[in-house]
């Protein structure tokens, strides 16, 4: 059997550089042929085209002749001095490479700006591996509308685990998804003690190791609302049959409750490997992609309710996600914009929700949802953030 052809989008990212291992352990089962990044680390970029030996390299933005020389002198230094990829370079670089021939296209890119490449990947037919949440949440129902059934299968650790816990019944069997959060580093909090949390304190996340964005919005649950979205987008279940449990080891990763009152849950160590390979393989698992949890250690697993009070975000997120269309698209956008300003000192902690819930407050819905509105919406979101931000400086 040949192996499967696999495009990384985002491959110098934490989900890019983990997929390659992945590769590497199952050499037999993958093959990567072509890759894209933003730009940021042409360096590493071009150390993994030559690793991988792919057929086109994509990169957004830098000097596209500088990552010509660098493959060359990469290539001169592993001994494959023949070695000459294509290369596509621009802000739609990602979206040519997505539409690559391959049998899988991985999109670990951050941000919204995955969408275009969600839809061309989509339009390719091959089966996207999708760790790029954003793209799903603000494109909604265009994005659905372009996947035919089956052929996005999730890479977030939470939605990889629903997907397989999903297994064990029918959908009419199923009475709600369960969504485990770690709680991030202020756990426990009350809102009035988050008020004067710091961006480094933000950022020491106790469980996972991931980029300013994503790590802030763990912080704050943003990140468990647009998880909230993406599994009522991806698995079609009523939003007010997803709930979310705090749960600060991290190891059950989701679960799903059916009628019956079963619950399963699927557990393992954190490793984004194990959704990586799940998402590469679907429905096949890849052996020994992650370590098991260890049996012949004690440990204690707990669970908390979320403190909806102190970390609103969820409850906002399942609002925009009722009122659809666009709005999904400007809680994304707004938060951005309140994150950067968080980081850069110029608000509290606490502003940056209470941001997004008055942009939000102001939006109006498009009249149609297309790659355009979407656009405009979130245009629109970051304008009206960064004036409300400008007021409420510190």
């Amino acid at each position: 059997m040949q192996p499967r052809r696999i495009v990384l989008l985002g491959s110098t990212g934490s989900i890019g550089t983990q997929a390659i291992d992945v590769v590497d352990g199952a050499p037999h089962l993958f093959e990567v042929v072509a890759l894209s990044a933003g730009g940021g680390n042409q360096e590493l970029l071009a150390r993994q085209a030559v690793h991988t030996g792919a057929a086109a390299v994509g990169i957004a933005s830098g000097d596209p002749g500088r990552l010509e020389a660098l493959i060359r002198e990469a290539a001169a230094a592993a001994g494959k001095p023949g070695y000459s990829p294509q290369i596509f370079f621009g802000p739609d670089a990602s979206t040519r490479i997505a539409e690559v021939q391959a049998d899988v296209v991985l999109n670990g890119i951050t941000g919204s700006i995955g969408l275009a490449p969600t839809l061309a990947a989509l339009k390719s037919g091959a089966s996207l591996a999708l760790a790029n949440k954003e793209s799903l949440i603000v494109g909604g129902e265009l994005v659905k509308a372009a996947a035919r059934d089956g052929q996005i299968v999730p890479v977030d650790s939470e939605h990889s685990a629903l997907a397989q816990c999903l297994r064990a019944g029918t959908a009419a069997e199923v009475e709600k998804l369960i969504l485990t959060a770690s709680g991030g580093p202020f756990r426990g909090r009350s809102r009035e003690e988050l008020h004067g949390v710091t961006p480094r304190e933000a950022l020491a996340h106790p469980t996972w190791d991931m980029g300013v964005m994503v790590t802030t919005n763990s912080a704050t649950l943003v990140n468990k609302g647009l998880e909230v979205i993406e599994a009522h987008l991806l698995f079609d279940v009523p939003l007010d049959r997803i709930d979310v449990v705090v749960h600060p080891q991290s190891v059950v990763h989701s679960m799903v409750q059916f009628v019956d009152g079963s619950i399963i849950a699927q557990a393992s160590p954190p490793d984004m490997r194990l959704p990586i390979a799940l998402g590469l393989g679907w429905p096949d698992r890849v052996p020994k992609a992650a370590t098991a949890c260890d049996w012949t250690q004690a440990a204690s697993w707990t669970f908390e309710p979320l403190d909806s009070v102190a970390f609103p975000a969820v409850s906002l997120a399942k609002d925009a996600a009722r009122q659809g269309n666009t709005f999904p698209a400007v809680f994304n956008a707004a938060n951005e914009e309140a994150v950067t300003a968080f980081h850069a000192g110029r608000i509290r902690f606490t502003d940056i929700v209470d941001t997004v819930e008055s942009v939000l407050s102001e939006h109006s819905s498009a009249s149609r949802l297309t790659v355009e509105s979407v656009l405009d919406a979130e245009g629109w979101a970051r304008a009206r953030a960064n004036e409300r931000l400008a007021l409420s400086s510190l």
